[in-house]
């Protein structure tokens, strides 16, 4: 495996508690009442649009850009209040640099995820760093892990997708790339798939990409 390509949210880090707050607050600001957390926390892994969508209850084109515009000023101010990298993600990405390129695709906005990476100084692990809004469509449309490939140079049999939910599994399998499931994400119940691979600590991924 030449490539290795990490979802972000539910794989590298648990940002759910300060997306959910975000959420709730601006429901505030728009009138209506805050959802519990565990329920906003299973809106997430589509990206902000669907996110807003599910915790709106459906909306207008009009209330959404609305909402969008308004949530991204209130995450952004509280991205790294309780985010924090999931136990043995450092050390992990530290060991796997030595022989391999790491990058991330993500659904969250680009401009946020690079920051986050970089408050948590995760960044300097990846050669690149691709977004929910870096190309037209987004996961699980399978044109961010082809751009991977394409940039990095590495074939479908030299990749590797890393993620949590069936969203990261599905852009695996239309990539021809094969995908591990991390069991301790936010959107694990959601793939009822087999992976072909699966692990309860990001520290066991050494083990399969060394065997």
């Amino acid at each position: 495996m030449k490539l290795i390509i990490f979802d972000l949210d539910g794989t590298l880090v648990d940002s759910s508690l300060d997306i959910a707050l975000s959420v709730n607050e601006l429901l505030t600001v728009m009138g209506r009442e805050p959802l519990p957390l565990p329920r906003v926390e299973k809106f997430i892994g589509d990206g902000v649009r669907k996110l807003l969508d599910r915790s709106l209850g459906g909306a207008s084109d009009d209330d959404l850009d609305r909402a969008h515009a308004l949530y991204l000023p209130i995450y952004r101010r509280r991205l790294l209040e309780h985010t924090r990298a999931y136990p043995g993600v450092r050390e992990t990405l530290f060991a796997l640099t030595a022989q391999r390129v790491l990058a991330v695709l993500t659904n969250k906005p680009v401009r946020e995820s690079r920051l986050l990476l970089e408050g948590l100084n995760l960044d300097r692990f990846f050669r690149a760093v691709y977004g929910g809004d870096s190309f037209q469509a987004r996961k699980p449309d399978p044109a961010g892990t082809f751009e991977l490939m394409r940039e990095l140079g590495a074939e479908a049999g030299e990749t590797l997708f890393v993620g949590d939910s069936a969203v990261d599994f599905e852009t695996a399998r239309r990539a021809s790339v094969r995908f591990c499931l991390v069991t301790y994400g936010i959107g694990t119940e959601t793939l009822k798939s087999e992976p072909d691979f699966r692990l309860n600590d990001l520290r066991e991924l050494l083990s399969i990409v060394n065997a």
